[in-house]
């Protein structure tokens, strides 16, 4: 006869342990990356994500690193047989900005070396993983960008990649890159004609004019408001909406996605334009290029230091 043990687990016990189990499941690395900040909460079965930029809050090559590794470690961790994975959020712990977007001092740098390659490189790294993105990592999930601040050139493109955007009231988005004789050319062009139309599209890709969230909301970029500060509470309430018909929402984003297919290719097709664009832009194309960089690492020294 088997012996009973000397302290019966309770109920409250054996669910500490499954989700502790399940808190040592997460691979260490993903909770380790230089500039994301990620927490995976079991209750909700979400992982949210927020970018810690060490310098300007933008897409530079670290950035894109611990991007490229964010995506491996969650498709080898989570999914059918391993972690459940439901939402997938993406903020920023940027003060007042969700991203600005491209490397504009890297722009800058590599147009001044003529490094066509390297231009072209970086473009490829950012739509692949906006690919992957816009395909949810292949696993049952819905991803959501959290916007509290601008969301700025490819910081908007990228958010065009996500399921839902909830946005926080008092925010602002943009394609600022005609400004400098570019255009955004990594997913906004594919992404917003298929969204919204062609004409819509390139009325805002060329006309420089910065949206407010309550604009995107009505143009159906935005699928959410939240009063200002609340951000994190609407993603919230919207996975205990959406929980019960969550299989539902999965799968038709998955049929918006058959039925508005972009092969990568369009992508490739597009930085190709972009970067020998950039390497004809004039030399008051690069200064503005090189003011913006420096305003914009200015604003994030001085939103840190306040």
């Amino acid at each position: 006869m088997e012996e009973a043990p000397a302290i019966p687990l309770t109920d409250d016990v054996e669910l500490l342990l499954e989700r502790s189990e399940r808190r040592l499941a997460v691979p260490e690395r993903l909770l380790n990356l230089e500039e994301l900040d990620v927490l995976y909460d079991e209750t909700k079965q979400a992982l949210w994500t927020f970018m810690r930029p060490k310098d300007r809050p933008s897409f530079t090559r670290t950035m894109l690193t611990d991007f490229e590794a964010w995506q491996s470690l969650i498709k080898q961790g989570f999914g059918p047989g391993r972690l459940p994975l439901r939402y997938l959020v993406l903020g920023s712990r940027a003060p007042g900005v969700f991203c600005f977007g491209g490397d504009l001092a890297l722009f800058h740098q590599l147009i001044r070396e003529r490094d066509r390659e390297a231009l072209a490189a970086y473009g490829y790294r950012c739509v692949e993983i906006l690919d992957r993105n816009m395909h949810a990592l292949d696993l049952p999930m819905l991803t959501i960008g959290l916007v509290q601040g601008q969301a700025l050139g490819g910081g908007f493109e990228s958010l065009l990649s996500f399921d839902f955007i909830i946005a926080e009231r008092g925010s602002t988005f943009g394609l600022p890159e005609v400004t400098f004789g570019l255009f955004p050319g990594m997913g906004a062009h594919a992404i917003l004609s298929r969204k919204l139309g062609a004409a819509m599209a390139d009325r805002i890709i060329l006309s420089n004019e910065t949206y407010s969230a309550e604009e995107m909301y009505d143009l159906g970029i935005v699928h959410q408001l939240a009063p200002a500060g609340e951000g994190v509470a609407a993603v919230r309430d919207f996975m205990a909406k959406t929980d019960r018909r969550h299989a539902g929402v999965v799968n038709a984003r998955r049929a918006t996605r058959v039925a508005n297919p972009i092969e990568m290719s369009e992508y490739y097709r597009i930085v190709d334009l972009w970067a020998d664009a950039a390497l004809q832009l004039r030399e008051q194309d690069l200064k503005l290029m090189q003011r913006l960089a420096s305003a914009q690492a200015q604003k994030a020294m001085l939103a840190r230091a306040s």
